[in-house]
């Protein structure tokens, strides 16, 4: 007959040769109230086992009650200074054995690179030239004289304060200012008919 161990024991690692401090062991209830600072109390599951830290800290899990953290434990770092209570050191949530984990971070320019080799291998193969050449020579053509630099009609500060627009050299170019004059004192003199 196997039986189960109590999750909330675990054995020491063989390097560990200081005492552990009975208190740091049954500092549940501490590590809760930690935790209850970070998270609702609803996503603190049962007390998972515990591991020795250097220095003789312990680390004490719990189960988390996240939705979309499966087999991930809320962990609490507590340690013991001579003479005093024991205190949290730190409150984290950490992956557990099965725990899904996002994929290494792989910059940008290496997975572009690595994009732009497996498009012109298989232009190779397929016996014709690299797509991304043909995409680029396009559009090199088509945006000739286009100036990306020039992004005034973009640009945050070409707004007044209250929003309206401001206008550059160029912007008037073939408009009547008189016409646009009297089109605004028309509109100013028919809201003061409506008041």
């Amino acid at each position: 007959m196997t039986s189960t161990p109590d999750p909330t024991e675990e054995a020491r690692p063989a390097e560990a040769l200081a005492p552990v401090d009975e208190r740091l062991l049954a500092a549940h209830d501490l590590a809760r109230a930690a935790l209850a600072e970070v998270t609702p109390a609803e996503t603190i599951g049962d007390p998972a086992g515990y591991t020795v830290e250097d220095g003789g800290v312990v680390s004490l899990r719990f189960a988390t009650r996240l939705a979309g953290y499966p087999q991930w434990f809320w962990t609490v770092s507590v340690a013991v200074v001579e003479g005093a209570d024991p205190t949290v050191l730190e409150v984290e949530l950490l992956p557990g054995e099965g725990a899904l984990l996002a994929p290494e971070w792989v910059p940008w320019a290496e997975r572009l690179a690595e994009y732009q080799a497996a498009q012109a291998a298989l232009a190779e193969a397929e016996g014709g030239e690299d797509p991304l050449d043909d995409a680029d020579q396009g559009d090199d053509e088509e945006d000739e004289g286009d100036d990306l630099s020039d992004l005034d009609d973009l640009d945050t500060a070409d707004f007044d304060d209250d929003g309206s627009p401001l206008l550059h050299s160029g912007d008037l170019d073939g408009v009547d200012i008189d016409e646009l004059d009297e089109d605004a004192s028309d509109d100013e003199d028919a809201s003061d008919d409506e008041d």
